[in-house]
């Protein structure tokens, strides 16, 4: 279990005490104790995510686990109606279906998903849970935002991961959860803290925490390491990577490509020191291509996980 310590900001190389945010010393102290607290017991392993289904977590510690069955996994998804549904619908979409034959049960659409986007699909369909949620009322729209931009990090994520020897659908499943940990601490703060996670106090800390905190998350769900290691590297842009690219670099330049998707100058994302890039050998000129494939992929993965 990792320990989770302080996080700083990088701004151009110069790092930052994530708690230097415009705030009066008692909010912050508040909020900063209220933090400490939380990266504690992520830290001890203890993961209290409220309105989470267990089954997803089971399903993600099966999935990770040499010595289980696929029979096994098969009977915890179907257990869960909605779920096999949420599968099953997932595996007839046009963005994993690509052959264009239906498929009816359950066992054959988890095969043609593989174990990564099974894991997808269920991190998915807990989303659309905790939406749904009274208690969760107050971040509704931030769980939806969340989710909307994990999406397209995903599928840039896999873009890129073609281009390198890093498993696509590997990386695609590591974007999808690159957020856990900011879902992890505003359904905390809704939970236990009576504060509003869209103050802009929390946003500011929460950006600078959800790192370190959604790798202690994901390594006590039984994610493999390399993909907590990147959730938990992804806001290191000053990091290189040895002997070719890594998924971390993966990661971070996806994060970083999802933030151009809404902007018109899609063409000049300026990548110039930015190891990342480097590492996975994507030049300025190939930003535009890449976000342009991946608008379309995009869309067609937002529809088979809505």
């Amino acid at each position: 279990m990792a320990k989770v310590t302080a996080p700083t900001y990088s701004s151009g190389g110069k790092s930052v005490p994530a708690n230097d945010v415009a705030a009066t010393p008692e909010e912050r102290a508040i909020a900063l104790k209220f933090l400490q607290t939380l990266a504690s017991q992520v830290s001890q392993g203890t993961v209290d995510l409220p309105c989470f289904p267990d089954v997803v977590i089971r399903i993600s510690q099966a999935l990770a686990d040499p010595n289980s069955s696929s029979e096994r996994v098969v009977t915890m998804v179907g257990a869960e109606p909605r779920l096999a549904a949420r599968v099953l619908q997932t595996a007839n979409s046009a963005a994993f279906n690509s052959s264009g034959k239906p498929l009816a049960d359950l066992r054959s659409a988890i095969t043609r998903l593989g174990h990564q986007m099974v894991q997808g699909t269920a991190m998915s369909y807990a989303m659309q849970h905790m939406k749904n949620e009274s208690s969760l009322r107050a971040i509704a729209k931030p769980l939806s935002d969340l989710w909307n931009r994990s999406i397209a990090v995903a599928c840039i994520c896999k873009l890129i991961a073609q281009r390198t020897k890093v498993p696509p659908d590997e990386a695609f499943l590591t974007g999808l959860i690159h957020g856990i940990g900011k879902l992890y601490i505003m359904a905390r703060v809704v939970s236990g803290a009576g504060e509003s996670p869209g103050d802009q106090l929390w946003i500011e800390l929460i950006s600078g925490w959800q790192a370190s905190i959604g790798k202690a998350v994901l390594q006590s769900w039984g994610f493999a390491e390399e993909m907590c290691d990147a959730v938990g590297d992804q806001g290191d842009l000053d990091r290189k990577s040895k002997h070719g690219a890594k998924l971390v670099d993966v990661l971070i330049a996806s994060v970083l490509l999802a933030d151009a998707l809404p902007t018109p100058e899609r063409g000049t994302i300026d990548t110039f020191g930015l190891n990342a890039f480097s590492s996975i050998g994507v030049t300025p000129a190939d930003c535009a291509a890449l976000l342009t494939a991946a608008a379309a992929q995009i869309r067609q993965v937002h529809e088979a996980l809505a």
